[in-house]
């Protein structure tokens, strides 16, 4: 008989746990709050590299043109300023913060996101 280690006690109770955090801390309710702003925010930063930003709750996406040469150069870029992000499809660049992020780093980080997307 095949065994697997999937349903174990110590993995269900891991799960609970977590679950619990995400209940009690209102993660959910906070990153639609946090992800309506930051998608917001992004919005608003002039560029003539962006076409969309687009999103749910804290996953965010920030389609560049065409002309913009792809997404890549613009993560690396961010990577430099502390910022992690993941060109995807090519010309999108797709934000994923943690769930228990702050409107606080939110803010610190618009600054440079708004320098990297005005990089020529």
């Amino acid at each position: 008989m095949d065994r697997t280690f999937g349903g174990n006690p110590l993995a269900a109770a891991t799960a609970r746990a977590a679950l619990r955090v995400i209940v009690e801390e209102k993660l959910v309710e906070r990153a639609a709050d946090l992800g309506e702003y930051f998608i917001e925010q992004l919005t608003e930063i002039p560029s003539p590299h962006v076409k969309e930003v687009r999103g749910k709750g804290l996953l965010v996406g920030v389609e560049l043109k065409q002309s913009a040469g792809g997404a890549r150069r613009f993560c690396e870029a961010l990577g430099t300023k502390g910022i992690l992000a993941k060109e995807t499809h090519v010309n999108t660049i797709r934000f994923a913060p943690p769930l228990v992020i702050d409107k606080a780093t939110i803010d610190w980080a618009l600054p440079l996101i708004r320098d990297a997307l005005n990089e020529k």
